[in-house]
């Protein structure tokens, strides 16, 4: 163990001398307080200390002492359901000591160490086990079942295996080794949350991570998997889609990171959480969310590490084989905190005013995302998905974080201030939004999910929408009668996907989430309607007639119908062409 003594102070950054012993990313306590820090930067025996808690009263001359570990997260069960710091500190424990703030210098274990969970082996004694093989389980809540691992760097034979009831901590089986040492193995495990979890080899993720927001499962899907980011400026709905994402993706677990967010945003997940039921269990949602809250009033330094903590967790998960959604809110918060670090690092600013290595750092944290084959002796796959709100400054999306962002990621979720302003939910641009997994998702749709012309309806809805732009340019500047009435018929059906397809409700009980079965149906009825009257108008039907069709409005409350009346979406559609023929024969008859 290595001290040294405090020969600077510089708001979170401290500088201490006489730690030549210490190593980079060593966990130190700092001062009469033991702040919890970690080394940034070594110069001869002087290391630069960024200090995760607040620094005021410090002062030259205090101690600092290193463990000699760099900073690590517990793994185990007890994690589902809890809310950690930026540094896995439990802040329900917290409260019951110090109050609602987090008082300097606390420690606490992150995972309850009094508590007894069921340890039921799935192992005997004899076997021979690897890193990675799942040697029992555990019910930690209705929906999750927590898989213990064998640690890395362990191999050997089981020695010993007992089922029963077992705190964190207790021995719950030995492996003997092949060097003839025996090692005594718990359910808890501890990971350097700087270094990305091993796992055998990356698959190409393919399959869709259903989120039942229509424009993203439609238009800009993402895969399990995957990586996404969702810039925009302030109010245009980031947290609210970030939101949606954890209650409504195809995930068995969540991971929410509230990263330098206000705190009353990470308010409202925590109230809404438990009210939430999760659509395949009707338990709550809490049951498979892990969250960690570092709001903008918590220390700079720790938000720094908040994403680092989140996604080792959420790696540890993947381990398992669940598929695990990780939502980062936002990354421009933690890059800000690497920006004021660097900055008192007195490191040569890069692009406005971020450090040089800002990209390496995005594409370092995304990079732990994937589909992976997990390591141990089963074949077992996992997927852990990244999604990463960015914040740029006025909406800026040339500004660094963003552009090293969009470097790294597959899916951009554009956000539209003018659509927000003009109430559109989600305000995600179809035309500046795009996917690089659209193509093999929309194969995988139409192969295992039975909907064969799914790749060929969404880009037909697509080019109505892109063709609607082109026209729209046109009517600004000759006004809307220059246009033919195919053209203005065009424009008729790219609103109605924008307002009765695109636009979507998140408070809404029914609206909030949609299946791909229903978002098929509604956006072929919408789509049918369209080439029906397109049709209907070179037989010579009234425009005006057809544009107010008492079908119309069915159409419009098609989103409102539940997932167990889909019939009658399927109604629509039928009735699509009687209408229309009825109309253009009174339409004769008339003349």
């Amino acid at each position: 163990m290595n001290t040294g003594k405090i020969l600077k102070v510089s708001g979170p950054l401290v500088v201490a001398e006489g730690m030549s012993d210490a190593n980079m990313f060593d966990v130190v306590r700092v001062g009469e307080k033991k702040l919890i820090g970690e080394i940034i930067e070594m110069k001869g025996d002087r290391a630069s200390i960024q200090v995760y808690e607040e620094t005021s009263g410090l002062k030259p001359g205090e101690e600092v002492v290193s463990t000699g570990e760099p900073l690590s997260v517990e793994l185990g069960p007890g994690l589902i359901e809890s809310m950690f710091d930026g540094i896995q500190r439990p802040l329900e424990g917290i409260a019951k000591i110090a109050g609602d703030f987090i008082a300097r210098g606390v420690s606490i274990p992150a995972l309850d160490r009094k508590k007894k969970w069921h340890f039921k082996p799935v192992k005997k004694i004899g076997d021979r086990v690897v890193p990675g093989d799942i040697i029992g389980i555990v019910k930690e809540t209705v929906i999750v079942e927590h898989r213990i691992m064998l640690p890395f760097g362990i191999e050997g034979e089981l020695e010993e295996i007992n089922e029963g009831d077992f705190t964190i901590t207790d021995v719950v089986a030995k492996v003997r080794k092949g060097d003839g040492n025996t090692v005594e193995l718990t359910m808890m495990q501890k990971w350097p949350v700087r270094k990305a979890r091993p796992y055998k080899d990356k698959i190409a993720p393919d399959e869709p991570l259903i989120t039942g927001q229509r424009v993203i499962d439609t238009f800009f899907p993402v895969a399990k998997g995957g990586t996404a980011c969702v810039p925009g400026p302030f109010g245009s709905g980031k947290t609210v889609v970030q939101h949606q994402l954890a209650k409504w993706a195809d995930a068995e677990i969540v991971v929410y990171i509230g990263c330098g967010e206000r705190g009353n945003e990470m308010t409202d997940v925590l109230m809404e959480f438990p009210k939430l039921k999760d659509p395949k269990t009707g338990e709550p949602l809490m049951k498979r969310t892990v969250l960690i809250a570092n709001t903008s009033n918590m220390p700079v330094a720790a938000r720094e590490a908040s994403i680092y903590t989140g996604i080792t967790i959420a790696e540890y998960f993947r381990d398992m084989g669940y598929s695990v959604a990780l939502m980062a809110d936002s990354t421009s918060r933690w890059a800000e905190a690497l920006r004021e670090m660097s900055g008192r690092l007195e490191e040569m600013p890069g692009e406005e005013g971020y450090p040089a290595y800002l990209s390496s750092r995005i594409a370092e944290f995304y990079e732990r995302a994937g589909k992976v084959r997990c390591i141990g002796s089963e074949d077992r796959v996992g997927a852990l998905s990244a999604i990463g709100a960015v914040s740029p400054a006025g909406g800026d999306l040339s500004e660094p974080v963003t552009q090293a962002t969009l470097k790294v990621v597959k899916v951009f979720w554009g956000l539209d201030a003018d659509l927000a302003y003009r109430r559109h939910f989600p305000a995600i641009n179809w035309l500046l939004s795009y996917s690089l997994y659209k193509d093999k998702i929309g194969s995988f749709i139409q192969k295992n999910l039975g909907i064969k012309d799914w790749r060929e309806l969404t880009q037909d809805a697509m080019n109505v929408l892109q063709d609607e732009n082109e026209l729209q340019e046109i009517v600004r500047l000759v006004g809307i009668d220059s246009l033919s009435l195919k053209d203005r018929w065009t424009l008729e059906c790219a609103r109605s996907i924008r307002e009765d397809y695109l636009h979507q409700n998140a408070f809404h009980e029914i609206d909030t989430y949609t299946s791909i079965n229903k978002q098929y149906k509604m956006l072929k009825v919408i789509m049918n309607f369209y080439h029906s009257g397109e049709k209907a108008i070179q037989r010579g039907a009234d425009f005006e007639k057809l544009a107010h069709l008492p079908l119309r409005e069915r159409i419009t409350r098609a989103k409102y119908v539940s997932e167990k009346e889909l019939e009658k979406i399927d109604e629509i559609n039928n009735d699509i062409k009687t209408d229309i023929e009825n109309l253009i024969e009174g339409g004769r008859e008339n003349a």
